[in-house]
């Protein structure tokens, strides 16, 4: 079946914006309406024929006069806050993230499916699981238990997801989607702050043994993952009820993942030094003495230590037996574009383009 009516909650982020051009590709007649706190801008494009409606997805009001408005068969929802690096590991903004992304989800189901929306897709993320990082997690499938107790974000996506699941019912089929770490055109966190480790002269050390591998999931694929869900939900509905992992399939040590960044901005570490785990952990313990004493930012703390050497790789195997889900752009060309299109936001022009099987030692 054809997606002919679709809202997208969130949708002039950086995901949601993706999904709204990826459902603009594919069913050029698709009535898409956008709601988001924020106007869409000039990084986060979306399509023409998308219309925008400011909505606080935290106000009852306001998600139901949208809602009541666009009369949406499918509502994709990608609202959310993702604490930025130097927030990630505390609980400063507890409050904050819990409000928008398990009491506004909470609000989105129930006024959807009061007003007759027929399915409802959910972007939670890896992070329900992997935030917990007592434990490394190796080739993990969806029968792993989300945490319950680890960082802000993967609690809120915990919360919120298990809401999203409970409400699948027969008037209105939910899923939800958890997309691995994210890059792509448009990445405002994750390729900024690896390319800012340039100038803070930050390359040349490795944390452990540099051979923890992560998944990568590039933008236009979890694009693609939704509109694959949307579809499921509004046909066989085989994918009511259930969550999955969305990545490139693709895992790479996370060191390896930095040096093709910095090779595509010209730049290969002087020399390396593997600095110890434990000794990390101090010098990241100092790290946020210096930055609370000078005001500064760092991309060094215990908990970027923790999670630089983290092991996280997922299976995908069950979004592609019920979603038909595969990575449709390679890693290797999603991080040239991405850092073709951080540079272009930078004003700077790349060297020549490295490849990603040229991998320094």
């Amino acid at each position: 079946m054809e997606l002919s009516n679709i809202l997208i909650a969130g949708g002039c982020g950086f995901v949601g914006s993706a999904i709204a051009r990826a459902i603009a590709e594919k069913y050029p007649r698709c009535t898409i309406t956008v709601i988001d706190i924020a106007p869409p801008g000039s990084i986060h494009k979306i399509p023409p024929q998308a219309e925008f409606v400011r909505v606080d997805v935290t106000s009852v009001v306001e998600v139901e006069k949208a809602i009541q408005r666009a009369r949406p068969t499918t509502i994709i929802h990608t609202a959310g806050i993702v604490p930025v690096l130097a927030e990630r590991f505390g609980r400063r903004m507890q409050s904050a993230v819990w409000k928008l992304n398990v009491d506004g989800t909470r609000i989105m189901l129930e006024v959807s499916k009061r007003l007759g929306v027929k399915a409802f897709v959910f972007t939670s993320s890896c992070c329900v699981t992997i935030d917990d990082m007592r434990l490394s997690y190796r080739n993990i499938g969806e029968d792993w238990p989300t945490s319950q107790t680890s960082l802000i974000y993967g609690e809120s996506k915990a919360a919120a997801e298990k809401l999203v699941l409970e409400a699948s019912c027969t008037e209105m089929v939910t899923c939800s989607l958890r997309p691995s770490v994210l890059t792509g055109p448009g990445d405002y966190q994750l390729l900024p702050a690896i390319h800012a480790c340039i100038a803070k002269l930050e390359t040349p050390w490795v944390l452990g043994g540099g051979l923890n591998y992560w998944d990568i999931t590039l933008v236009q694929n979890i694009a693609d993952a939704h509109v694959l869900a949307a579809e499921n939900l509004i046909s066989t509905r085989t994918a009511a009820g259930e969550a999955f992992f969305i990545q490139n399939n693709e895992p790479i040590p996370f060191r390896d993942f930095c040096l093709a960044i910095w090779a595509h901005f010209g730049h290969i570490p002087p020399f390396t030094v593997h600095v110890p785990v434990s000794l990390a952990w101090v010098a990241g313990l100092l790290s946020e003495c210096y930055t609370w004493f000078s005001g500064t930012a760092t991309t060094l703390s215990r908990g970027s230590v923790r999670d630089a050497c983290h092991i996280r790789y997922a299976s995908g195997e069950k979004a592609r037996r019920i979603l038909g889900y595969e990575a449709r752009l390679g890693l290797e060309e999603g991080i040239r574009l991405s850092c073709e299109d951080y540079a272009r936001r930078l004003g700077i022009k790349l060297p020549e383009k490295p490849s990603l099987k040229a991998k320094a030692t």
